[in-house]
Protein backbone atom coordinates (compact mmCIF):
# COMPACT_ATOMS: atom_id res chain seq x y z
CA UNK A 1 0.00 0.00 0.00
CA UNK A 2 1.35 3.40 -1.15
CA UNK A 3 1.89 5.76 2.19
CA UNK A 4 1.81 9.36 1.63
CA UNK A 5 4.09 11.81 3.95
CA UNK A 6 1.37 14.77 3.33
CA UNK A 7 2.35 16.18 6.51
CA UNK A 8 6.15 16.53 6.28
CA UNK A 9 8.46 19.49 4.67
CA UNK A 10 9.01 17.61 1.54
CA UNK A 11 5.20 16.58 0.35
CA UNK A 12 5.56 15.87 -2.81
CA UNK A 13 9.19 15.97 -3.52
CA UNK A 14 10.97 13.36 -4.63
CA UNK A 15 14.24 11.66 -2.37
CA UNK A 16 17.60 13.51 -2.95
CA UNK A 17 15.86 15.62 -5.49
CA UNK A 18 18.13 18.52 -6.46
CA UNK A 19 16.53 20.26 -10.32
CA UNK A 20 19.06 22.16 -12.35
CA UNK A 21 18.64 25.67 -12.49
CA UNK A 22 21.62 26.28 -15.27
CA UNK A 23 21.65 25.13 -18.93
CA UNK A 24 24.57 23.43 -19.88
CA UNK A 25 27.74 24.61 -21.36
CA UNK A 26 26.93 23.20 -24.51
CA UNK A 27 23.44 24.70 -24.66
CA UNK A 28 23.33 27.34 -27.43
CA UNK A 29 25.32 25.27 -29.80
CA UNK A 30 23.13 22.66 -28.84
CA UNK A 31 19.89 24.88 -29.59
CA UNK A 32 21.65 26.04 -33.15
CA UNK A 33 21.92 23.02 -34.29
CA UNK A 34 18.47 22.32 -33.21
CA UNK A 35 16.62 25.47 -35.50
CA UNK A 36 19.54 24.03 -38.16
CA UNK A 37 18.08 20.57 -38.36
CA UNK A 38 14.43 21.91 -38.00
CA UNK A 39 14.67 24.04 -41.26
CA UNK A 40 15.92 21.15 -43.24
CA UNK A 41 13.07 19.35 -45.37
CA UNK A 42 12.36 15.75 -44.20
CA UNK A 43 12.19 16.87 -40.41
CA UNK A 44 9.15 16.07 -38.05
CA UNK A 45 10.10 18.32 -34.88
CA UNK A 46 7.54 17.53 -31.91
CA UNK A 47 7.06 21.12 -30.98
CA UNK A 48 7.13 21.56 -27.04
CA UNK A 49 4.69 23.95 -24.92
CA UNK A 50 4.26 22.34 -21.95
CA UNK A 51 2.83 24.38 -18.63
CA UNK A 52 1.65 22.54 -15.43
CA UNK A 53 0.45 19.19 -17.15
CA UNK A 54 -1.68 17.03 -14.96
CA UNK A 55 -1.08 12.89 -15.30
CA UNK A 56 -4.90 12.35 -15.81
CA UNK A 57 -4.91 14.56 -18.98
CA UNK A 58 -2.35 12.51 -20.80
CA UNK A 59 -3.26 9.79 -23.15
CA UNK A 60 -4.43 6.60 -20.67
CA UNK A 61 -4.13 3.86 -23.49
CA UNK A 62 -0.87 2.43 -23.61
CA UNK A 63 0.77 -1.00 -23.76
CA UNK A 64 3.59 -2.55 -21.78
CA UNK A 65 6.61 -4.64 -22.60
CA UNK A 66 4.43 -7.78 -21.71
CA UNK A 67 2.10 -6.41 -24.86
CA UNK A 68 -0.69 -6.03 -22.63
CA UNK A 69 -2.70 -2.67 -22.16
CA UNK A 70 -1.66 -0.71 -19.48
CA UNK A 71 -3.86 2.45 -18.67
CA UNK A 72 -2.16 5.40 -16.92
CA UNK A 73 -5.66 5.41 -14.95
CA UNK A 74 -4.91 3.61 -12.55
CA UNK A 75 -1.54 5.07 -11.11
CA UNK A 76 -4.34 7.75 -9.45
CA UNK A 77 -3.17 8.17 -5.80
CA UNK A 78 0.64 6.69 -6.05
CA UNK A 79 3.25 8.87 -6.81
CA UNK A 80 4.35 8.48 -10.55
CA UNK A 81 8.57 9.40 -11.78
CA UNK A 82 7.94 9.34 -15.76
CA UNK A 83 10.60 9.60 -18.34
CA UNK A 84 10.76 9.10 -22.23
CA UNK A 85 13.76 7.05 -23.99
CA UNK A 86 14.78 4.52 -26.89
CA UNK A 87 15.87 1.28 -27.01
CA UNK A 88 19.03 1.75 -28.40
CA UNK A 89 20.05 4.95 -27.13
CA UNK A 90 24.02 4.27 -26.41
CA UNK A 91 24.59 7.81 -24.18
CA UNK A 92 21.92 10.27 -22.67
CA UNK A 93 18.87 7.36 -21.87
CA UNK A 94 21.48 5.07 -19.54
CA UNK A 95 22.44 8.02 -17.78
CA UNK A 96 18.52 8.75 -17.33
CA UNK A 97 18.19 5.03 -16.13
CA UNK A 98 21.07 4.98 -13.49
CA UNK A 99 19.17 8.30 -11.86
CA UNK A 100 16.01 6.43 -12.12
CA UNK A 101 17.50 3.68 -9.86
CA UNK A 102 19.11 6.05 -7.48
CA UNK A 103 15.75 7.78 -7.22
CA UNK A 104 14.52 3.92 -6.45
CA UNK A 105 17.23 3.28 -4.00
CA UNK A 106 16.35 6.67 -2.26
CA UNK A 107 12.54 6.10 -2.38
CA UNK A 108 13.58 2.57 -1.25
CA UNK A 109 15.45 3.72 2.06
CA UNK A 110 12.73 6.11 2.87
CA UNK A 111 10.20 3.51 3.21
CA UNK A 112 8.40 5.42 0.17
CA UNK A 113 7.28 4.41 -3.09
CA UNK A 114 6.65 5.08 -6.60
CA UNK A 115 5.84 3.88 -10.00
CA UNK A 116 8.03 4.43 -12.72
CA UNK A 117 7.55 4.95 -16.20
CA UNK A 118 9.45 4.90 -19.21
CA UNK A 119 7.72 6.01 -22.33
CA UNK A 120 9.48 4.97 -25.87
CA UNK A 121 9.93 7.81 -28.03
CA UNK A 122 9.60 5.69 -31.23
CA UNK A 123 6.28 2.68 -31.22
CA UNK A 124 7.71 1.44 -34.60
CA UNK A 125 11.17 0.22 -33.73
CA UNK A 126 10.96 0.46 -30.00
CA UNK A 127 8.18 -2.43 -29.60
CA UNK A 128 7.30 -4.13 -26.70
CA UNK A 129 9.98 -7.33 -27.69
CA UNK A 130 12.47 -4.65 -27.48
CA UNK A 131 11.67 -3.22 -24.49
CA UNK A 132 11.13 -6.34 -22.51
CA UNK A 133 14.37 -7.39 -23.39
CA UNK A 134 16.14 -3.82 -22.56
CA UNK A 135 14.42 -4.29 -19.00
CA UNK A 136 15.50 -8.15 -18.81
CA UNK A 137 19.49 -7.22 -20.08
CA UNK A 138 19.76 -4.70 -17.05
CA UNK A 139 17.57 -5.39 -14.63
CA UNK A 140 14.88 -3.39 -14.76
CA UNK A 141 12.14 -6.23 -13.41
CA UNK A 142 10.75 -4.60 -10.67
CA UNK A 143 6.79 -4.45 -10.63
CA UNK A 144 6.36 -0.73 -10.41
CA UNK A 145 8.73 -0.11 -13.44
CA UNK A 146 6.68 0.25 -16.90
CA UNK A 147 7.99 0.58 -20.14
CA UNK A 148 5.18 1.90 -22.24
CA UNK A 149 4.63 1.80 -26.18
CA UNK A 150 2.16 4.14 -27.97
CA UNK A 151 0.73 5.22 -31.18
CA UNK A 152 3.08 7.44 -32.81
CA UNK A 153 0.35 9.91 -32.34
CA UNK A 154 -0.21 9.43 -28.66
CA UNK A 155 3.72 9.33 -28.23
CA UNK A 156 3.50 13.00 -30.20
CA UNK A 157 1.02 14.12 -28.19
CA UNK A 158 2.11 13.05 -24.78
CA UNK A 159 5.95 14.49 -25.39
CA UNK A 160 4.24 18.10 -26.17
CA UNK A 161 2.41 17.49 -23.02
CA UNK A 162 5.49 16.97 -21.11
CA UNK A 163 7.93 18.74 -22.67
CA UNK A 164 9.76 16.57 -24.20
CA UNK A 165 11.64 16.98 -27.77
CA UNK A 166 12.49 14.89 -30.52
CA UNK A 167 12.44 14.75 -33.77
CA UNK A 168 13.66 12.55 -36.67
CA UNK A 169 15.62 13.11 -40.06
CA UNK A 170 16.33 10.03 -42.08
CA UNK A 171 17.34 7.12 -39.53
CA UNK A 172 19.04 9.94 -37.54
CA UNK A 173 16.79 10.78 -34.27
CA UNK A 174 17.29 13.64 -31.98
CA UNK A 175 16.01 13.60 -28.44
CA UNK A 176 16.37 15.68 -25.06
CA UNK A 177 15.60 14.09 -21.67
CA UNK A 178 14.34 14.56 -18.72
CA UNK A 179 12.66 13.14 -15.12
CA UNK A 180 9.57 14.46 -14.12
CA UNK A 181 7.98 13.63 -10.79
CA UNK A 182 3.99 13.68 -10.19
CA UNK A 183 2.93 13.48 -6.27
CA UNK A 184 0.07 11.19 -5.30
CA UNK A 185 -2.32 13.63 -7.11
CA UNK A 186 -1.07 13.27 -10.25
CA UNK A 187 0.64 16.95 -10.30
CA UNK A 188 3.81 17.81 -12.03
CA UNK A 189 5.75 19.05 -8.99
CA UNK A 190 9.32 18.47 -10.24
CA UNK A 191 11.68 18.55 -13.61
CA UNK A 192 14.98 17.70 -13.94
CA UNK A 193 16.79 17.71 -17.48
CA UNK A 194 18.98 15.09 -16.73
CA UNK A 195 21.53 15.43 -20.50
CA UNK A 196 21.42 17.39 -23.49
CA UNK A 197 20.31 16.48 -26.45
CA UNK A 198 21.56 12.98 -28.23
CA UNK A 199 21.54 11.87 -31.49
CA UNK A 200 21.23 7.96 -31.96
CA UNK A 201 21.86 6.21 -35.55
CA UNK A 202 19.93 3.69 -36.64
Amino acid sequence: MHKSNRGSPDTHRPPEWRPRKHLPPAAPLLIALQLLIAAVPGVWPTRVWASAPQLAGLPAAWRDDRGQAFDLRTLQGHAVVLTMAYATCHRVCPTTMRRLLQMQRDFDRRGASAEFLVIGYDPDRDDAPAWHQYRETRHLTRSNWHFLIGTRATVEQTARQLGFEFWKYDEHVMHDTRILYFDERGKLVETRETAGYETTLR
